[in-house]
């Protein structure tokens, strides 16, 4: 069975940079899925980068993760579709405002998540079945 565990923004809006990515890693340790509202800043995604790498085992054996923001700018026929003016303003406005809150944040281990196919309108999630835990 797959699990999901949503984080919803303002959780980890306060949180400390090493706090919000400790309670991801936890999460994702346990074979759960994060679906995070909002984005990680692109330090951030540096950094759970890094901190996952430290603690790789046998069992663990590292992250998947993609980010989708409905508010990207669609391509038409191949070309950039451009915003007008009053639409970028708007937009910059409600991110001074709001922060980093638009888009979805997937991260899931590694021995789950098989693929991760993105377009600016949806995500793709292909999974494997995880590992039964043997019980003793």
């Amino acid at each position: 069975m797959i699990t999901f565990q949503y984080i919803p923004y303002r959780e980890h809006s306060g949180l400390e940079t090493e706090a919000k990515l400790n309670r991801i890693i936890d999460v994702v340790m346990d074979e759960r899925i994060v679906l995070l509202e909002g984005r990680l800043r692109p330090d951030e995604e540096a950094q759970l980068i890094e901190k996952t790498m430290e603690v790789i085992t046998k069992k663990f054996k590292g992250i998947s993760f993609c980010t989708i923001n409905p508010n990207q700018t669609q391509r038409k026929n191949g070309k950039k579709k451009e915003d007008p003016f009053s639409t970028k303003l708007k937009d910059g406005f409600y991110k001074i405002l709001m922060g980093r809150r638009e888009g979805l944040t997937i991260i899931g281990p590694a021995t789950i998540i098989k693929e991760i196919r993105k377009d600016p309108s949806k995500i793709e999630l292909l999974t494997k079945a995880p590992r039964r835990r043997r019980k003793k």
